[in-house]
């Protein structure tokens, strides 16, 4: 990568800032930032129980932002950075707005939805594709939420 471009572990450093930000809120600490031609566009952390919102996932509030941001509600040729696999609402999500890229650190055993429990970003009757790339800094994602529930138990 060109000196001075932000790389997909740069951008998920952000992502987890903002997953840190989600904690602060006492809200499951998850992150994530659209990026559109190298700029943040979009970003979001989990908020559901302060907004009283079921749907405001991180992904799903990074995505209002940028669409509002970009006046689109396409994204194409965006990358979306998430600090967990999305699930299978914020994969929809992701797939209406036709994101190319979506890059996530930990993987999410109980209900992810882009490879753990559902694929449906590859799946074959959807006419959107993207690509997807899991495990990014995934240590440090996944130590962010084993931190958060260790501390509910």
């Amino acid at each position: 990568m060109p000196a001075g471009v932000p790389s997909d572990e740069d951008f998920m450093r952000l992502a987890i800032a903002l997953a840190q930000r989600a904690e602060q809120a006492a809200e499951v600490p998850v992150g994530a930032l659209v990026v559109l031609g190298g700029q943040v566009v979009g970003e979001g952390w989990n908020q559901p129980v302060s907004m009283h919102d079921p749907t405001a996932h991180a992904e799903i509030v990074a995505l209002r932002a940028a669409a509002f941001s970009s006046r689109n509600y396409r994204l194409e040729n965006s990358t979306l950075y998430v600090t967990l696999e999305p699930c299978a609402m914020c994969a929809g999500a992701i797939l209406n707005a036709r994101v190319s890229r979506v890059v996530f650190g930990a993987w999410d055993l109980k209900a992810g939805a882009c490879g753990s429990v559902f694929d449906l970003p590859r799946e074959p009757r959807l006419t959107h594709k993207l690509d997807v790339f899991g495990g990014v800094c995934s240590e440090q994602c996944s130590a962010l939420l084993r931190k958060f529930f260790d501390a509910r138990r």
